[in-house]
C-alpha cells in the first residue's frame, strides 16, 4: 500500500494559506489625526519593527523548525515475506514428507504476514508525518500571533487605535 501524501505535500497543503493572509488582519484608526500617508509609513515601520522583535516574517514562505521524520528502511512486504515463508515451509514440508505443499503454505502465510508488516510500517510513517505537520502548523500559528501582538503594540504606541 503506497502512501498518498508525502511530507512536502502535507507541508504545502498546511501552509499554502500563509501567503494569502497578511499580518495586518486589523482595522487601524488614526486617533491623533495622522494622515493616510503617515499611517502607511507607520504601518511599514511597525511591520519592520515587529519582524525584528519576533524574527518572524509573515510574508515569507513558511520554514520548518525541525526536519521531517525520516523514513524507515522497508520491512516485510509481500515478496520478501513469501520467499521467507516458502523457505521455512519447504523445510517443514520436507520433514512431513511433502516439501512442495509446505513451501506453498509457507509462501502464502509469509506473504500475508510480510504484507501486514509493511502496511503497519507505512501507517506508522504516515502518522509520524502528520504529527510533524501539525507541530509545524502550531509553531507557525504561534509565531504569527507573536508578530501580530508586536505589530499591534507598535501601532498603538504611535497613537493608533487597532481592532
Amino acid at each position: 500500500m503506497k502512501s498518498m501524501l508525502s511530507i512536502p505535500t502535507i507541508f504545502l497543503v498546511l501552509f499554502s494559506f500563509a501567503q494569502l493572509v497578511p499580518a495586518q488582519d486589523f482595522f487601524v484608526f488614526p486617533s491623533q489625526g495622522q494622515s493616510d500617508q503617515q499611517m502607511q509609513r507607520d504601518k511599514a515601520d511597525c511591520q519592520v519593527w515587529a519582524r525584528q522583535q519576533t524574527g518572524f516574517d509573515p510574508m515569507a514562505a513558511p520554514r520548518a523548525t525541525s526536519p521531517p521524520p525520516s523514513r524507515e528502511v522497508p520491512q516485510g512486504g509481500l515478496v520478501r515475506g513469501g520467499a521467507r515463508g516458502a523457505a521455512v515451509g519447504a523445510v517443514g514440508g520436507a520433514i512431513a514428507g511433502d516439501a512442495g505443499r509446505g513451501a506453498a503454505i509457507g509462501a502464502g502465510t509469509g506473504a500475508l504476514l510480510g504484507a501486514m508488516r509493511r502496511s503497519d510500517q507505512i501507517m506508522r510513517e504516515e502518522q509520524s508525518q502528520q504529527q510533524w505537520a501539525r507541530q509545524q502548523a502550531a509553531q507557525q500559528s504561534q509565531d504569527r500571533d507573536r508578530f501580530n501582538r508586536a505589530y499591534r503594540t507598535c501601532l498603538e504606541g504611535k497613537g493608533y487605535r487597532v481592532n
